[in-house]
């Protein structure tokens, strides 16, 4: 069975994570894609918002999508998570399935400097999708990493989750930016300086 992983700080999920999965699912048959939001990525700050929230929000928006799941092996663990030591974990405990590590554009051009990107190329394929003002270039890649690097079309669409955290805190609408399981999360939570209200 091909799974595809989907990880990220996910601080909030948003709409265009939504679409990168649904992508990448569709475009290499897929049969199921695993969330995972990560405790502290390598290249990232500490995430604004706790690991219970930022994994409550992705179990509620994706327990609708019969191929979506969600794992919360790193936001569980401690320290930073490194996708090389997720991905020896993930083989050993489920050595029948082949797993795909689905990342934007942006990460695609980073990826001769990830942690053991030697061992992870000849472990995984990698789906890259695009990001609006990125240009993907595999041929500046590595030979051995680019030879493992998959493409996925999808809309552009330009929302990062900086700019919702930044548009919440201002007061402004985040609705129809993240699925509606998040908005309401962050609505019902006070989450990114939003006066919190009552579920009702």
């Amino acid at each position: 069975m091909k799974v595809g992983i989907m990880g990220g700080t996910f601080d909030p999920l948003h709409i265009g994570h939504m679409m990168a999965a649904e992508a990448a699912r569709e475009s290499y048959g897929l049969q199921e894609v695993w969330f995972m939001p990560s405790h502290i990525p390598p290249h990232k700050h500490e995430a604004y918002v706790s690991a219970a929230d930022r994994l409550a929000m992705v179990e509620e928006t994706v327990k609708g999508h019969e191929a979506f799941r969600t794992l919360d092996w790193e936001v569980s663990s401690d320290g930073v998570s490194y996708t090389i030591d997720t991905i020896r974990k993930l083989q050993e405990e489920y050595p029948q399935l082949d797993f795909y590590f689905i990342i934007g554009a942006d990460m695609v051009q980073y990826l001769p400097k990830w942690q053991g990107i030697e061992e992870l190329a000849q472990r995984i394929n990698f789906i890259g999708v695009e990001r609006p003002g990125t240009q993907l270039d595999l041929g500046a890649l590595p030979q051995a990493i680019a030879a493992k690097v998959l493409l996925a079309d999808m809309p552009l669409v330009e929302i990062s989750s900086t700019q919702l955290r930044e548009r919440a805190a201002a007061g402004r609408s985040i609705r129809y930016m993240v699925p509606d399981a998040v908005y309401d999360y962050v609505q019902r939570s006070g989450l990114y300086g939003v006066q919190p209200r009552s579920a009702d």
